[in-house]
């Protein structure tokens, strides 16, 4: 199973400079409110047309991250309609709200995240895909389900890494989902998630690694001082584009770490 070399006292911020404790736990105090609110309404939410559910789904999302005290900004291509599968790095356990923020989907998870408490209720009702990574022979069987879901038109999430980084390193695509795109003829649309402080220096604070748990990040992210998150929205790879999934997972990452072009913000 991938995993990554970073942890937090190697890689992690220091929280030395943090907002008042009491400003911190009211954000964390806001947060779990709107979460709640989220959670509670997501019956009613399921029931409601495909248009205005994804709107408030998103205004939900965005809602989450200026609660945790955090500033969006997001530039580049905005998703096209349609099937779509999405590649990101992954950082935080942050990164989730903030790309349905964009576009909500089906997110790719790891079984293990049924057991947890309130993220694994949350996970399950949002229609995710669970796999479990330690079952390789049932990895043709998961890329059909993804590959079905994305011939329905559905947006499919994935994070290709396997694992969580620190943000300052970056791992390796996995190749396997992107056969679900290929097989079903859909473009992939890699984002680049970033997250700096507002006078522009990059921040680990954020950071959900190693033995982290997730209290610990949760508190790092409300307690630091106007962190800010970036989303790059990359251009999009059209399906036939690539021969194989290997081109293709190469060309997905290959455009996140390479630099993006200058884009005008579309969202904030």
């Amino acid at each position: 199973m991938p995993s990554a070399p970073c942890t937090p006292r190697r890689c992690v911020d220091s929280t030395g400079s943090t907002a008042a404790v009491p400003l911190a736990v009211l954000r964390l105090a806001t947060l779990l409110f709107v979460l709640t609110f989220g959670i509670v309404l997501i019956p009613v939410v399921g029931r409601i047309q495909a248009a205005p559910r994804d709107r408030l789904i998103r205004m939900w999302c965005r809602t989450m991250v200026r609660a945790a005290g955090v500033r969006l900004r997001i530039t580049g291509s905005p998703p096209p309609a349609g099937g779509l599968l999405v590649v990101a790095n992954h950082i935080s356990w942050m990164d989730i709200p903030l790309l349905a923020a964009v576009r909500p989907g089906r997110m790719i998870a790891k079984a293990e995240i049924r057991q947890w408490p309130v993220a694994g209720a949350l996970t399950a009702s949002s229609g995710a895909l669970f796999i479990e990574r330690d079952r390789l022979r049932a990895l043709p069987q998961t890329v059909a389900r993804i590959a079905d879901t994305l011939r329905a038109g559905s947006t499919t999430v994935v994070f290709p890494e396997g694992s969580t980084w620190c943000g300052r390193a970056q791992g390796y695509f996995r190749r396997a989902v992107f056969q679900a795109a290929l097989d079903a003829e859909v473009p992939v649309q890699p984002v680049r998630i970033h997250y700096r402080l507002a006078g522009g220096a990059a921040s680990t604070a954020p950071a959900f690694v190693g033995s982290d748990s997730l209290l610990t990040s949760v508190w790092r992210v409300v307690a630091a001082r106007a962190l800010v998150a970036e989303l790059d929205l990359r251009p999009v790879l059209a399906p036939g584009d690539h021969s194989d999934r290997r081109d293709l997972a190469r060309a997905a990452q290959g455009g996140l770490r390479s630099p993006g072009p200058h884009a005008h913000p579309y969202g904030d």
